[in-house]
């Protein structure tokens, strides 16, 4: 045994999981439950060499899927391995506090995951119809043969420019549109050439403004591309966001 594998947490009161679910693994580890006070973890036995393959990430999802039939689940991400079942309810006794406040406000609720990016050629063509510094460059270039070296550099450095102000335009004009569809907005790492990787918190039976939203994104700004990822369990929100600012006296 290499340690212990958590799949979520539960509170104590929730229904006993079916006998025989099975978790990640080849063979699939039995799934089991450690309990400390007031909580549950969900767990197996960690298999040796753990990685991210489509198997086991979809074992993974599956015993979520499993667990949150019966009330709240908080899922933790691919991946989350503890020493034994010990070291497992020691933090469930340290972090209990945060973890019922956290099942309280996630009950009910999903996460979809939004991802945008810039389609390359459209959003040149749109730099060119609107932008006359990036228009005159060209234009001038294309008249005198191409241009010098150091035309065509000030042309691409114009260019870049020109297209970093619009990523930033665009990514603030995403969250903008979408976050008021929203309960809660985490921002995640970012990706490499995309515009926005956004986590968005919405009531399981309520997602139709932030889809709608979505869609109002793709009609309005038809150079980025939008990917939308969900229902999923809200794992962007375990952790909770930064506190409102108190009011001032």
């Amino acid at each position: 045994m290499t340690g212990t594998y958590v799949y979520g947490i539960v509170n104590a009161e929730h229904p006993a999981l079916p006998d025989g679910l099975a978790g990640i693994g080849e063979p699939a580890r039995a799934v089991r439950t450690v309990t400390r006070g007031p909580l549950t973890a969900v767990v197996s036995e960690a298999p040796d060499g753990l990685r991210p393959e489509r198997r086991d990430l979809l074992a993974h999802q599956k015993v979520l899927s499993r667990t949150v039939r019966g009330g709240p689940v908080l899922p933790m991400r691919f991946g989350s391995v503890a020493p034994d079942d010990e070291t497992v309810a020691a933090v469930l006794a340290e972090r209990a506090e945060h973890w019922l406040e956290r099942l309280r406000a996630l009950d009910g609720k999903v996460e979809y995951n939004v991802r945008a990016q810039h389609d390359e050629q459209a959003v040149l063509h749109r730099l060119m119809a609107e932008d006359t510094r990036i228009r005159d460059l060209a234009e001038s270039n294309r008249t005198a043969g191409g241009g010098t070296h150091e035309d065509r550099q000030r042309l691409g450095e114009t260019v870049v420019a020109a297209v970093r102000a619009r990523e930033e335009q665009d990514a603030a004009a995403l969250r903008h549109l979408l976050e008021p569809a929203a309960d809660a907005t985490v921002a995640g790492p970012a990706d490499t050439g995309g515009l926005a990787n956004l986590s968005f918190l919405v009531d399981e039976r309520a997602a139709g403004p932030l889809l709608t939203a979505v869609e109002e994104v793709r009609r309005t700004h038809p150079h980025v591309e939008v990917q939308v990822n969900g229902p999923l369990p809200p794992y962007s929100f375990v952790e909770p966001g930064p506190a409102p600012p108190a009011d001032p006296e």
